[in-house]
């Protein structure tokens, strides 16, 4: 089975817990939303057999990599976690939340979205895009160790941070690699 895949690199995790972690981002093709602020040139994809990704993955030192997307909860497999955990890889997964993700994930990170509904109950890190809208929902929704807001482009951060001083079980994400000019 082929993946379709943006890009694959290598540079730092740039929001919410890991932050500031060295990463490899394997970057999945296709999504079932169409946010406006999404940043993923989905027409510029190729395909990858699970063996190839993780032929690219290992050729850099870190063991953290990133499953991100678009939505790569339609497309990873358990196979593919397995394979990175076979090469020594901690296998994290951001997604929508909209459809399961493989069991053998070992971080879940869930950027629920205004108007959808999340079929994960249980995860590591909520991260949620502020838009002026009521995240308190994916809070009550969603069982997580953390909870992020974060502001939509690096636009509104004084918005989200005036949110989070009044519902302090929200934590800042900010996306530090934007504001460090990486990818």
């Amino acid at each position: 089975m082929k993946n379709k895949i943006v890009e694959i690199f290598y540079s730092l995790q740039g929001e919410g817990f890991y932050t500031g972690t060295p990463a490899v981002f394997v970057r999945f093709a296709g999504c079932n939303l169409a946010c406006d602020f999404c940043d993923t040139n989905h027409k510029q994809q190729k395909e990858l057999t699970n063996e190839e990704i993780v032929g690219v993955v290992c050729q850099y030192s870190t063991k953290f990599v990133v499953l991100t997307g678009g939505e790569p909860s339609l497309q990873v497999s358990e196979e593919l976690v397995d394979l990175l955990h076979a090469n020594g890889r901690f296998v994290t997964i951001e997604t929508n939340g909209t459809q399961k993700v493989p069991q053998n994930i070992d971080w879940i990170t869930c950027s629920p979205k205004e108007g959808t509904k999340v079929v994960l109950n249980k995860v590591n890190e909520v991260k949620v895009v502020f838009q002026n809208q009521d995240v308190e929902v994916w809070k009550n929704a969603i069982v997580a160790d953390w909870y992020f807001l974060q502001p939509c482009s690096c636009k509104n951060t004084t918005d989200v941070v005036a949110y989070i001083q009044e519902h302090p079980h929200w934590r800042l994400s900010l996306q530090t690699h934007k504001y460090i000019g990486i990818e």
